[in-house]
């Protein structure tokens, strides 16, 4: 099996898996939270993202990845947890503009990704960087359409919810 297989193998089955787990488990837990509660949720693994910087360590890559991929990919990953970060802050201050921030890193960051997934071809170079688009991907993948689908959701006034 070719490793641009195995990648993609391991990559469907995490997506497959966390899926599953987020039918079966989050998205039941999820609906009895207040909007800006399950947005925070939904969107506290994202403020992580900056471990994407790593695509441009010599060292962490088993061979420099190329440009084209490895610098839209880190600072794609940079701008999408900063953007997290902030919608956090102002989902938990209760901010007027929490839900707008919200909006912009999701369209930001599943922009980012969708991106990045276009160089497949990249796949042996990872090195020990593997488990970032194998296994954390699928997870952001995921939690991604969740937020897209509470986002539009009718009948919400996300505004007017609190986090408990």
């Amino acid at each position: 099996m070719s490793i641009q297989a195995i990648f993609l193998l391991q990559f469907m089955f995490s997506l497959l898996m966390l899926g599953l787990l987020a039918k079966w488990v989050l998205t039941p837990w999820l609906a009895k939270q207040s909007q800006r509660e399950a947005l925070f949720w939904l969107t506290l693994p994202h403020a992580f993202r900056y471990i994407g910087m790593v695509f441009l360590v010599p060292g962490v890559v088993a061979q420099p990845l190329p440009d084209n991929f490895a610098i839209p990919a880190a600072y794609g990953d940079l701008s999408a947890a900063v953007l997290a970060l902030l919608a956090l802050v102002l989902l938990r201050t209760g901010s007027k503009g929490a839900i707008m921030a919200v909006w912009i890193f999701n369209v930001v960051g599943t922009i980012d990704l969708l991106n990045a997934l276009r160089h497949v071809d990249v796949a042996p170079k990872f090195g020990a960087a593997w488990y970032i688009p194998t296994l954390l991907v699928p997870v952001l993948l995921v939690t991604h359409f969740m937020i897209f689908v509470r986002l539009l959701k009718p009948g919400k006034t996300p505004e007017n919810s609190t986090l408990v």
